[in-house]
């Protein structure tokens, strides 16, 4: 078991106070917080040997590009990626995705189809169709059911031999749904389609292992997973990269530049155009070897109690409903109360200091099936305890009494 109040030492921020109370922060599934481990790494390198990498002689260019390059290797391992070049270093999800759908452009005609699901994110929606507008290749939803989950017998009437590519989330950032990849994988490739897998919301709970999945493109964020904003991964098969073309043009992508030709870089420079977030890189093999350190089995035991307990609280208060109850699910909790709008109880919250995240949590299509404008969002990591999970449903019923 985790010995969670040392490992709340770990983040300066837990110890704050928001308009005169104890923070408690159950907005993780937007953001997770930083632990000293990380930011330390992130102040080591702006003092002692922020330069640029790859090509600089000196000593600092040096230390900068190892420290860069070793943090690659720490999350190839992590994720259990074959080769390090199959790791490629982006802005963070968003960036992942949407340089693999420009890539597609050239790959895709008028006739094939793209799957997604009724539970991706903005994100792992407007990319795909912004792919349908420019290559005439058609978009299909795997539709949901009452409980959040998708309906796998609608996934496997989608598929045929049209099917290119199918593009579904690990884990909902909106209702915490554990979708079946493994399934959804196997299936899409049966039909010679390619599949990339959303895991912003499960790289903080899980450890996918990329080669045991077979999947074809897995893509996080590191700043939910206790790392830095602005940095995050594009995992591909080798294969499927050196399918597609560069996303952007400029330095670190090529191989020797003239006016009458350009050749690109090998893997995984190709898609790295100009100057990296380098200390967002190297922080990211920090979180990495923090996350590891407590230990996945560990964490996912442990919010797994804490979602059980607060979704056991939260049920007991009259006319709350839950959204999003799949028999597999992770530490998201989505709800309403009554007919009070999500965002004026979340306010009351925030006084109370408590964070809590209200709306549609770029999740449109969601709340749509649901008829809804949105949900209150409880969502839960490791460093979060029982104790304020308690002070939460005070701070909740107080709220619902001052808009009742």
């Amino acid at each position: 078991m985790l010995d969670v109040q040392n490992i709340r030492k770990d983040f300066p921020i837990l110890n704050r106070t928001v308009n005169g109370k104890p923070l408690i922060y159950f907005d993780n599934a937007a953001t997770s917080q930083t632990p000293q481990q990380v930011i330390d790494v992130i102040v080591d390198y702006y003092s002692n040997y922020n330069a640029n990498i790859h090509r600089g002689v000196h000593s600092l260019s040096q230390e900068a590009t190892d420290a860069y390059e070793q943090a690659r290797i720490k999350i190839q391992k992590h994720f259990n990626a074959k080769h390090s070049y199959e790791i490629i270093y982006t802005a963070g999800t968003t960036h992942s995705i949407n340089l693999v759908a420009n890539g597609f452009s050239s790959l895709l005609k008028k006739g094939d189809e793209i799957i997604v699901s009724a539970l991706e994110h903005h994100s792992n929606i407007v990319p795909w169709q912004m792919l349908c507008e420019r290559t005439g290749a058609s978009l299909k939803v795997i539709p949901m059911n009452e409980n959040g989950e998708l309906i796998m017998s609608a996934y496997d009437a989608l598929l045929n031999d049209n099917t290119k590519l199918v593009f579904v989330n690990h884990i909902s950032n909106a209702l915490g749904t554990i979708n079946p990849i493994e399934y959804i994988i196997e299936k899409a490739h049966q039909v010679g389609a390619a599949v990339l897998v959303d895991g912003a919301q499960s790289c903080p709970h899980l450890k996918p292992d990329v080669q045991a999945l077979n999947v074809d493109f897995y893509v996080c964020s590191a700043h939910k997973i206790c790392g830095p904003t602005g940095v995050g991964m594009l995992y591909g098969k080798e294969e499927w990269l050196n399918k597609l073309p560069p996303y952007q043009g400029g330095g670190e992508m090529i191989a020797e530049v003239s006016f009458e030709k350009t050749t690109y870089a090998a893997l995984p420079h190709k898609f790295e155009a100009g100057t990296p977030n380098i200390c967002g890189g190297i922080a990211f093999g920090a979180a990495i070897d923090y996350m590891n350190s407590i230990g996945f089995d560990n964490i996912a035991q442990y919010e797994h109690e804490l979602l059980e307990y607060g979704t056991e609280q939260l049920q007991q208060i009259e006319g709350l409903k839950i959204y999003g109850t799949a028999k597999e699910k992770t530490s998201v909790i989505s709800f309403n109360v009554s007919n009070i709008h999500p965002y004026d109880i979340g306010t009351i919250l925030d006084k109370m200091g408590i964070a809590v995240r209200t709306g549609h949590h770029c999740a449109q299509p969601i709340m749509d099936f649901y008829k809804i404008p949105g949900t209150i969002r409880a969502s839960f990591m490791f460093y979060n305890t029982k104790e304020e999970i308690d002070a939460f449903i005070v701070a909740l019923k107080k709220a619902i009494m001052m808009l009742s």
